[in-house]
């Protein structure tokens, strides 16, 4: 193929996806239809079903192509951990991208987009529940194992504990976010505080009195 035409085909692909997600979170699944889409991303209708099969098809990939971001913060999240000889200054810089990375308004948007239409597309859900939220609860699980066998958290249940570390976190302004929209109050330095505020929560209940070096 002529690269011309594949990075011709690869802009079209782009701005398909890009109007598609724009509709989809302004209007919903039902509500939009693929002429839409089309007359957005400014091309034929017949182009938008050369790269996809059918709109279903456009809206898992639109869902399951933010997981690279669920990927990044726990590969993030690890080798923030891994080697710490500060865990209240290490735990707090997790707090604080975990937050940043949540409370995108994109990452709001989606995750209200994916609740709406969990009944019609309960594989999807499921699929991207198992590898975005359950994805980075696994990793911090295995992250506070590691923690646990160093000496420098106290629990059994290193699971338990990521769910812990996760909803003291995310627990208020996700909630605030999912129900009432991107409105604020959340500003860097508000999350900043709330990220804080969270660990020093965590390390009470989980840090050792007396952690191994």
């Amino acid at each position: 193929m002529d690269p011309r035409e594949g990075t011709q085909s690869a802009r079209k692909h782009k701005a398909i996806l890009e109007a598609a997600t724009t509709l989809f979170l302004s209007k919903g699944y039902q509500d939009t239809s693929v002429d839409e889409i089309a007359a957005l991303a400014a091309v034929g209708k017949q182009t938008v079903y050369k790269h996809f099969a059918d709109k279903q098809r456009l809206f898992s990939e639109i869902i399951l192509g933010n997981i690279a971001i669920a990927e990044g913060f726990a590969s993030a999240a690890t080798d923030i951990l891994r080697d710490t000889s500060d865990l209240r200054r290490d735990l707090r810089e997790v707090a604080r991208r975990y937050l940043a990375v949540v409370m995108q308004p994109s990452v709001i948007q989606l995750r209200r987009l994916i609740i709406a239409e969990a009944d019609r597309f309960p594989e999807l859900a499921r699929t991207y529940y198992e590898r975005v939220p359950g994805h980075t609860l696994t990793s911090l699980g295995s992250c506070f194992q590691d923690l646990a066998e160093r000496g420098l958290l106290q629990t059994h249940e290193p699971a338990l504990a990521a769910t812990h570390f996760a909803w003291l976190v995310l627990g208020q302004p996700l909630n605030q976010a999912m129900f009432c929209g991107y409105n604020g109050p959340f500003g860097a330095s508000e999350l900043d505080h709330l990220a804080d505020a969270a660990v020093r929560v965590f390390l009470a209940a989980y840090a050792t009195s007396d952690p191994r070096p």
